[in-house]
This record gives C-alpha cells, sequence and structure tokens, in this order.
C-alpha cells in the first residue's frame, strides 16, 4: 500500500492541516452565540469566523477548548488566549464589569498566561493556565476563578485547600460550587452546600470556603476511604466523579434520581461521594452532569443517563419537535439507576441544564431533551469532534476542520485508488482542488510508467 507523500514524491508523509472551529447555537437573547443578530434562538449550529475574535480574514485558527454556562460561553485559543462573551451579571466574562456582551473578547487579565482548559458554571466562571514565563518553580496547572461566589469580576488565582503550586488538572462549576482536581487525583470544593453538593459529609446555608474531600463510600457496610479521581463534573446541585479504575461515584442533592443509586437515601441527599453500583463492572471513561441528570460514557461507546427525564434528557424516548419524550408513565421520568441509551459508537457527551448531546463515530452531533431554542439540535457539524459544551439553552462544539472544502478534500485523499482517480480528479478540478488533482495526476502517472503494484489498487486505500 502507497502512502499518499509517496505518489507525490514527498520525502515526508503529508499531514492534514492543524485547524479548527468553533459552532454555537441555540438560545441567544443574552449574546452568548457569539452573534449580534437580535433573533432569541438560532437553530442552526453556525462557525464563529477567526474575525470576531481578532483573527484576519483567511488565516487559520485553532482552538483548545469551549465552555457553556446558563447564559455565557468561553473558549480557549491555541496561543494560550481566553474569550468569554454573553452575560455578565455578576461578572462571569472576568472583564471586570457587569456589563453583557455579544460579541468575543480577550480576557486581558490572564494575558501573562497561558490557559489550558476552561469551565463555565451558571454564572461563574474557571480556567486553569500556566505563566507564560515559567522557569519551572511554579505550578503548570494553576487555577483561575471569578464570577458569581468567586469574589471577584476579574481572575483572581486560587489555590484554596490545596497547597501552593499544586497542579490542577480539571475544574467544574456547578449552579452555585465549584469542585476541583488535582494531578494526584484529589478533589476540593467550595461554594453553597445546602444539598450536600461540596461532598464533605454535612450540610449547611451559606458560602462555604474550599475543603478537600477525604472520604469515598464504596460500599454502604464498609467504611469510606479515599480514592483517586481522574475526572469530575458537577451540575445544578450535585456532581459526579470517575475513580482511576473507572468506577462512577456521585453526590449531593438526589431528589430525581440523578445520583445513580438503587434508593434514595438521606432525605434524597448523598453527603459524601457513593459508588454507583448499579455500573459495577463497566469501565466509565467520561461522565456529565446537567441540571438533574447523569451521563457516562463506557471505553466501549456506551451511553448510559440517569436522573430526571421530565423533558426527554435522559433521551430514552421518541423525538418530538420541543421534547424527546412522550410520557407514559412515572418511569419514563426519573430513572434512580443507570439505564443503556446507546449500546456503542458514543465519543463525547455533553450535559446541559435540560438537554443531552453526544457525538457519534460518524461525526454527527445528536441531542435530546428540551429543544425550544433549537439547542439539542441534531446535526453533521464539519470536522471531527473534539469537544462538546451544553449551557442553560445554548450549545457549542469544537471541531477540527474549518470549512467544508478542506474536510472533503482530506476523505477523498485518503480514499483514492486507480479505479476511481479520474473521477476523483474531475471532482477536484471542478472545485479548484489542486492537491487533490495532483495527487490524481500522480498516481496514474506511476501506474503508466509501471510504479504502481496492482497490490496496492486492491488494497482500496491510500493511507496519508
Amino acid at each position: 500500500m502507497m502512502e499518499i507523500g509517496e505518489i507525490l514524491g514527498e520525502s515526508k508523509p503529508l499531514s492534514v492541516p492543524t485547524k479548527s472551529a468553533i459552532y454555537v447555537w441555540g438560545y441567544n437573547q443574552r449574546g452568548q452565540t457569539g452573534r449580534k443578530e437580535k433573533e432569541q434562538k438560532l437553530r442552526i449550529p453556525r462557525q464563529l469566523p477567526p474575525e470576531l475574535f481578532g483573527c484576519p480574514a483567511g488565516i487559520s485558527t485553532k482552538w483548545l477548548d469551549v465552555a457553556c454556562g446558563r447564559e455565557h460561553t468561553a473558549a480557549v485559543a491555541s496561543d494560550g488566549s481566553l474569550f468569554t462573551w454573553g452575560a455578565n451579571d455578576y461578572g462571569q466574562l472576568g472583564d471586570g464589569t457587569e456589563e453583557s456582551r455579544k460579541f468575543p473578547k480577550k480576557v486581558d487579565l490572564l494575558n501573562t498566561e497561558y490557559v489550558k482548559s476552561v469551565s463555565c458554571g451558571a454564572n461563574c466562571t474557571a480556567a486553569i493556565a500556566e505563566p507564560r514565563e515559567n522557569d519551572g518553580t511554579i505550578s503548570t496547572g494553576r487555577l483561575w476563578v471569578w464570577g458569581q461566589n468567586q469574589t471577584s469580576d476579574y481572575p483572581r488565582l486560587f489555590w484554596g485547600a490545596f497547597p501552593p503550586d499544586t497542579v490542577i488538572r480539571q475544574v467544574s462549576c456547578g449552579s452555585v460550587h465549584v469542585v476541583a482536581l488535582s494531578e494526584d487525583g484529589r478533589l476540593q470544593s467550595w461554594g453553597y452546600n445546602e444539598y450536600g453538593q461540596l461532598g464533605r459529609g454535612f450540610t449547611c446555608e451559606g458560602l462555604q470556603g474550599p475543603g478537600i474531600l477525604k472520604s469515598y463510600a464504596k460500599h454502604l457496610d464498609e467504611a469510606p476511604e479515599l480514592v483517586k479521581i481522574t475526572q469530575v463534573s458537577c451540575g445544578e446541585y450535585h456532581a459526579a466523579a470517575i475513580s482511576e479504575t473507572g468506577d462512577v461515584y456521585t453526590w449531593g442533592l438526589g431528589n430525581m434520581g440523578q445520583l445513580g443509586h438503587c434508593s434514595l437515601q438521606s432525605e434524597d441527599k448523598e453527603l459524601i461521594p457513593r459508588r454507583v453500583v448499579a455500573l459495577d463492572g463497566i469501565h466509565i471513561t467520561s461522565v456529565a452532569c446537567g441540571g438533574v441528570h447523569t451521563c457516562a460514557v463506557t471505553a466501549k461507546g456506551a451511553l448510559y443517563a440517569w436522573g430526571g427525564g421530565q423533558v426527554g434528557q435522559l433521551g430514552l424516548g421518541p423525538q418530538t419537535n420541543s421534547a424527546s419524550f412522550v410520557f407514559k408513565d412515572y418511569q419514563v421520568m426519573l430513572r434512580n439507576i443507570p439505564a443503556l441509551v446507546i449500546p456503542r459508537g458514543v465519543q463525547l457527551v455533553a450535559c446541559g441544564h435540560s438537554h443531552t448531546l453526544i457525538s457519534a463515530s460518524d461525526g454527527r452531533i445528536q441531542g435530546w431533551g428540551y429543544n425550544s431554542y433549537g439547542q439539542a439540535s441534531n446535526e453533521k457539524c464539519v470536522g471531527e469532534v473534539r469537544k462538546l459544551a451544553a449551557g442553560g439553552g445554548h450549545s457549542a462544539v469544537l471541531t477540527d476542520a474549518c470549512s467544508l472544502k478542506d474536510l472533503c478534500e482530506f476523505r477523498l485523499a485518503e480514499s483514492v485508488t486507480l479505479a476511481n482517480a479520474a473521477c476523483i480528479e474531475d471532482v477536484a478540478f471542478r472545485t479548484s482542488s489542486d492537491a487533490l488533482v495532483r495527487l490524481c495526476e500522480r498516481l496514474r502517472e506511476l501506474h503508466n510508467v509501471g510504479g504502481w503494484d496492482s497490490e496496492d489498487d486492491d488494497s482500496g486505500l491510500i493511507r496519508p
């Protein structure tokens, strides 16, 4: 089998251009889709052009992360810059004001930091970053927080209960609480705790300072112990985490079954992380929390969901225009143990307040749940999906290709054979795809001079 680089006479294999794009859609009253249109809802995912972020037209843009809050959005560019837009009633945009904005703007106070990831809560934002000038003595994953309950409209460096210079691996923001994960697998939480969503063994009124989670309940009849965590997600008043062994732990409010335990205990609350025993023997790789529901993806691409399904966010019923459920009984509206939704092919999942998004192995974005603003749209976005984000009423996706033409060229180049080269060359010529034309020409030339083995043609594909 011949490589594309060999056919073209290149000394090095050709690689797919590393471009990426962000698509946003759904509720737009506060400008959270990044577009200035007056429409309150945008049902079709549309790419945000580079000019919105201060890049000249035609310049390739690359993105690292995207996140959706209740009514605001944030995105991380490949140069480490953080952009925010949408509602700003609590300073969640990080610009020192409380004025909403319908277009992306760089968070200037983080110019000295290389931002790696971002999380949006209902009305707050948190980012993990590394100083651009680091002599090796400063943490490569520092946490910055701002917005509601974070005591600042500007990003402020936050260590909380972790020792200074702890490397932060991930952060997740809920409605009124935040949980941060360290590189060594520890969790700390802060915020409101009326339902035990901080996971520290008690409930209380008022804003709570940071504290480390020290107890995880593996079994009801055994004493809690410490568990190493690899991922965490916060819902409205609950949270979920994955251990290094692929087990799921949940805590906080469980009145709609969102904790996934067979019986609802402690007055519908779990005060410390408790293992979801219904998932025993199933290796979970990612978990996402919505308003009152939770989803998990297995290592084999299966999707499980549990919790409240009043508007179809569990994905267990027929699709309608505004919700994916036609209710027939109470069991459909609430699942207090995980239910298998899709048996295979799921790569990513994101939970909004009342809707769910997944990306499938075929590149399609599928959504279900509350859909009055089009936020649960089912679309085939351009490029491989790298990140999904779901907010209060809007959604976002980060893909790796900027244009349909680019994507088509890449896919056609992968599938050129001697039998279809003439047909593909004709299409490429009519669409001004010069590189693809040259590939087809070179392939035929090699065949004519005897440089193409029939076995190569039988193999079907030329790998890039």
